[in-house]
């Protein structure tokens, strides 16, 4: 196994930890972690990537988004409410106007996506 692949699944596994985390820590949203560790677990090793999608955890939370493209109103509110409250506190430590500008563009584009693209299951 190369160095690069090497990363990747670790990195797979550290993001499905903090997946794992967010299953029971609501601060932490569940979905995107887990599809970053699925991101790396294909990037990184077919192995692991079979496996992972073998889960539990990725049949439960992953399996009818990325079959369908839908989540519930739930984890759409959740990765809402995670999303914009980090990038509510970039808002405020920085002085940037332009880069103030970028972020509200940002939100404005993630809730055209959530609202247009993505379907509630």
């Amino acid at each position: 196994m190369k160095i690069k692949n090497i990363i990747f699944v670790l990195l797979g596994f550290f993001f499905l930890g903090l997946g794992v985390i967010g299953i029971v820590l609501p601060l932490l949203p569940t979905t995107p972690l887990l599809l970053l560790a699925s991101y790396f677990f294909v990037k990184g090793s077919k192995k692991f990537e079979v496996w992972f999608k073998g889960t539990d955890i990725y049949k439960k939370h992953l399996d009818d988004f990325v079959r369908n493209r839908s989540l519930t109103k739930k984890k759409k509110i959740m990765i809402s409410l995670f999303s914009d409250s980090m990038i509510l506190i970039t808002f405020i430590l920085t002085d940037s106007m332009v880069a103030r500008v970028i972020l509200i563009l940002v939100v404005m584009y993630k809730y055209y996506y959530f609202i247009v693209k993505i379907k509630t299951a």
